[in-house]
Parts: C-alpha cells; sequence; structure tokens
C-alpha cells in the first residue's frame, strides 16, 4: 500500500505533517540560498568581463581573444538565466507548500513520489507525466 492511509500514522498526525513541511521548507531555503548565493557571484563575474573589455578595443569578430570573450559573455549569461530560473522554481514550490498542493502532480493530480521530491525538491510532475513528454 503506497501513500497515507488509514494505517499510516502520519495521516492521523497534523504534528508529522508539520514536521513534513518544516522539512521541505528547510530544503527548499536551502536551495534558494544556493541559488542566490551563486547569482550573486555570476552577477560578480559579469561586471568583471564588462568591465574588462569596457575601454579595450576589442573587435570579438576578427580578434582572436574576441571569440573567448564573447563566449564567456554568453556563458554567464546563461547561467545567470538559469540561477534565475532556480529561485523561480523555488518560490513556486514554496507556493505550493503554502497552499496544500506540493507533492501533487500538477498536470494528472497523483502524488509525487517521495524519492523523486527528496532528489528535485521544486518537481512540480510525477514520473509518469515527466516521461510522457
Amino acid at each position: 500500500m503506497s501513500g497515507p492511509g488509514p494505517e499510516d500514522p502520519a495521516a492521523a498526525d497534523p504534528a508529522a505533517d508539520s514536521a513534513d513541511a518544516d522539512a521541505v521548507r528547510a530544503r527548499l531555503d536551502d536551495l534558494a540560498r544556493r541559488a542566490a548565493e551563486r547569482l550573486a557571484a555570476l552577477t560578480g563575474d559579469w561586471t568583471g568581463i564588462v568591465e574588462a573589455t569596457r575601454d579595450a578595443n576589442t573587435d570579438d569578430e576578427h580578434d582572436p581573444e574576441g571569440a573567448t570573450i564573447a563566449f564567456e559573455r554568453s556563458q554567464v549569461q546563461t547561467l545567470v538565466a538559469q540561477a534565475r530560473e532556480r529561485l523561480a522554481e523555488v518560490a513556486a514550490a514554496r507556493e505550493r507548500l503554502d497552499a496544500g498542493t506540493y507533492g501533487i502532480c500538477a498536470l494528472c493530480g497523483a502524488a509525487i513520489p517521495a524519492g523523486r521530491l527528496e532528489a528535485r525538491p521544486t518537481a512540480r510532475t510525477c514520473v509518469r507525466c515527466v516521461s510522457r513528454g
């Protein structure tokens, strides 16, 4: 038997649900902290790249070093976007936790397995729905 049922002690114990929610919130807080730290570091990297090239007479198209500078700028921009997306995913997961819908698949309404939430605390869908594509 999977999921809470009449024989599942957590199903009848609101304190257990609260403890679970507190643990999830702590994991989400940790993810948000790490993403914010990464975003701050990347923003510093971006600023450094821009400042280093501001006064340079660099022609990215014809300068052999130009491709490297353009690549670094592009790479940092992509990583910044990923960090911001991670922060948005964590915020959405917190909202689902507060609304009581955390751990429920957004597509089919089934419970998202604990293992999936352990591996990906911001998951919005169950494994079956993700597998569908």
